[in-house]
C-alpha cells in the first residue's frame, strides 16, 4: 500500500474567507485510489517553523511515500507543481520527475520559483528531511489558484490525475 500525506495551509490575509489549497483537499479528501492510504495534515498555520514542524512530525509517523504539500496561489490560474526550494543550504530538487508528471495534463505546469514565502520554506524542510531520513520518499508542493465555478472541476480533475501518477511511483 502507498501512503501519500497531504498537506495545506490557513488563510493568511484579512480578505482570504479561506485557502484554496485547503479548500481542494475539502473537495478530495473523500476520494479513493486503490492500493493508496491518503493522510491528511490540513492548515497548518502559515509560518515557516510551526508549519515544518507538524509536517515533519506528521512524516516521522506516518512515513509516506509521497509527501505532497499544497499552498494557495492567488494570481496563478493552474495547478503549477514546483520543480524546487531555496533555503540555507542552497536549492533542493524534488525527486519526481515533473516533465513526465504533467506530459499529459492540460490545466497544471512546473514552476521553477516556489515564491520565497512560507510554501517555499517548508518544501525546503520537506525535502532535506524525506533526503536525510526517508531517500526512498518522494516530496512535491503544488500550488493552487483560487477555486472558482468556473474551474474547480478542472483544478479537483487534475489533482486527482496527480494523486494517482504519484501513488505508483
Amino acid at each position: 500500500m502507498t501512503k501519500i500525506l497531504l498537506t495545506s495551509f490557513q488563510t493568511w490575509l484579512p480578505h482570504q474567507v479561506s485557502n484554496s489549497s485547503d479548500d481542494l483537499l475539502e473537495y478530495i479528501k473523500s476520494q479513493e485510489i486503490k492500493g493508496v492510504f491518503f493522510s491528511f495534515l490540513r492548515q497548518l498555520p502559515v509560518d515557516i517553523s510551526l508549519a515544518s514542524q507538524q509536517a515533519i512530525a506528521a512524516i516521522d509517523e506516518i512515513q509516506p511515500q509521497v509527501v505532497i504539500c499544497c499552498g494557495m496561489a492567488e494570481s496563478r490560474q493552474q495547478l503549477t507543481v514546483e520543480s524546487n526550494a531555496r533555503g540555507k543550504r542552497g536549492k533542493l530538487e524534488t525527486t519526481i520527475n515533473l516533465e513526465k508528471l504533467v506530459s499529459q495534463l492540460s490545466d497544471t505546469s512546473i514552476s521553477h520559483d516556489a515564491g520565497m514565502f512560507v510554501c517555499e520554506g517548508l518544501y525546503y524542510q520537506v525535502l532535506t528531511h524525506l533526503q536525510q531520513s526517508y531517500p526512498y520518499s518522494h516530496g512535491l508542493f503544488v500550488h493552487v489558484p483560487i477555486l472558482t465555478e468556473i474551474n474547480r472541476f478542472h483544478i479537483v480533475r487534475e489533482f486527482n490525475l496527480i494523486l494517482e501518477k504519484l501513488s505508483i511511483l
